[in-house]
């Protein structure tokens, strides 16, 4: 089929080339020039695994196309979905659908006639059937259930499809744009646009509100010595609740899952309904950027001013690039504020949080980060950090104590290689370990300088 995709963002880059990758005829479109730019020679503008090579590949086959013109694509497509964002409005916790009106407007005024136009962007109920009363174009919602990191493996084969019709002949269209995932054996559900909308928003909800539950029982146990990771692991063996999204830390971030509870609870208070659960579990997952500044201000004597914090991560989580409201960063900035050298290292975010918290400090590997550092926070659980032998990076800070943020750091191995150790929701782990470094290794000054890739223990995976 020719489909086209508006939005090339991470949506809407990842739709379009998938489309291509399931044997569509593609054009996606953006008022991005400089995105248009780079996607045309196949270049993605952001980190997504495995996006890069479709995007490289369909590209070169003449198969997925960019254009900046809402008329080339009108023309071009029997199928228009639209892939822009819905961000929090400035005056409200609502989400701002300046976007979204301006996708449909700008596609409608030029779609052929008999188009299919389908939303695909996380919008508040109601969304749906208003635009269908404003447009003479058939309109659909499939809205779409990604993860950073995984939106090509999620894409290609997701877990659900939900179509939002109003007619039979939209749900035809729609399952000729997916035979060969439905085919597979995909679940659909095919309901209302109501249905379909509330689908998304509530599994944000529902996914948001596990992470701040299990956060707020860290809290507990840091109350009562409890240890929240043990606690975490009992309550995954019940298959009522499962084990994911129980991992206790400094809390949830991206572009969805903050702005998307409080755009829920905001739309249903106007529907005269009280989500304000949604509300407690935003204030909790806040709560855990703080909790995470005052770890690090105790292990300090009660002030950060003047020490050297390294932050090891600055995406909200791995596998992606994406910033927009990382807990990482927030941290890092506060410390920053309060007097703190703080020095930042992530494998792929560096560029984007140079341009978020242009005054931060930033290495160019972990490495470099550790050096001279009084104190370490992990705030990013990528695999680089997990790996890191914590002998080695003892060798390379002043002092080696770590607030691990993301409860996925081994704490015995790293308090029997010297370090004082503090996670959220666990306990202090008296005796306390030794504050100075083990001697195995020789003790690293906080000036410059490479440390051997050879260096015994060490993952040369770290900062390449």
């Amino acid at each position: 089929m020719r489909l086209t995709v508006i939005g090339t963002g991470y949506l809407g880059a990842t739709h379009a080339a998938c489309m291509a990758e399931l044997g569509h005829e593609v054009v996606g479109v953006d008022t991005d020039a400089g995105r248009i730019a780079a996607l045309r020679t196949g270049r993605t503008p952001f980190h997504e695994p495995g996006l890069a090579e479709l995007v490289a590949r369909h590209t070169a086959s003449g198969r997925l196309r960019f254009t900046g013109s809402y008329e080339e694509a009108g023309a071009f497509g029997q199928v228009h979905f639209v892939c822009v964002g819905t961000p929090q409005r400035r005056d409200c916790d609502g989400a701002d659908l300046t976007y979204v009106d301006s996708a449909f407007d700008g596609i409608a005024r030029h779609a052929r006639k008999g188009a299919l136009l389908v939303g695909k962007s996380t919008v508040p109920v109601g969304t749906a059937a208003r635009l269908a009363g404003r447009h003479r174009s058939e309109i659909a919602w499939n809205p779409e259930f990604l993860r950073e990191g995984f939106a090509v493996r999620d894409t290609l084969a997701p877990d659900r499809l939900v179509f939002g019709v109003r007619t039979a002949r939209a749900e035809r269209l729609l399952r000729q744009v997916y035979a060969s995932v439905l085919a597979a054996g995909t679940p659909l559900i095919v309901t209302d646009f109501a249905t379909a909308e509330l689908v998304k928003t509530a599994a944000n909800s529902f996914l948001a509100t596990k992470i701040s539950f299990i956060n707020a029982m860290a809290e507990v146990c840091e109350a009562t010595g409890g240890d929240v990771r043990r606690l975490s692991e009992a309550l995954g063996h019940d298959e009522r609740i499962g084990r994911a999204f129980l991992r206790a830390g400094a809390g949830f971030g991206g572009g969805c899952l903050p702005k998307d509870i409080r755009a829920f609870a905001h739309r249903a208070a106007e529907l005269g309904v009280d989500l304000g659960f949604l509300r407690e579990v935003d204030a909790i997952n806040m709560r855990r950027r703080d909790r995470v500044v005052e770890l690090a201000r105790e292990l300090c004597g009660g002030t950060v001013l003047g020490a050297r914090v390294a932050v090891l991560g600055a995406a909200f989580k791995p596998d992606s690039d994406d910033v927009r409201d990382s807990p990482a960063l927030n941290v890092a900035a506060r410390l920053d504020l309060d007097g703190a050298d703080v020095t930042v290292y992530d494998p792929e975010a560096m560029d984007n949080a140079r341009k978020a918290f242009p005054l931060l400090g930033y290495a160019l590997s972990a490495q470099e980060a550790l050096r001279g550092a009084e104190l370490v926070l992990h705030l990013t659980e990528w695999p680089q950090f997990r790996d890191l032998d914590p002998r080695r990076a003892a060798a390379l800070v002043r002092r080696a104590w770590i607030v691990d943020g993301r409860g996925a750091l081994d704490a015995d191995r790293w308090r029997a290689a010297g370090w004082r150790f503090r996670a959220l929701g666990g306990p202090a782990a008296p005796p306390e370990p030794s504050a100075t470094a083990p001697t195995a290794y020789p003790k690293a000054d906080a000036g410059p300088g490479p440390v051997p890739e050879t260096a015994p223990g060490w993952s040369r995976a770290v900062g390449a």
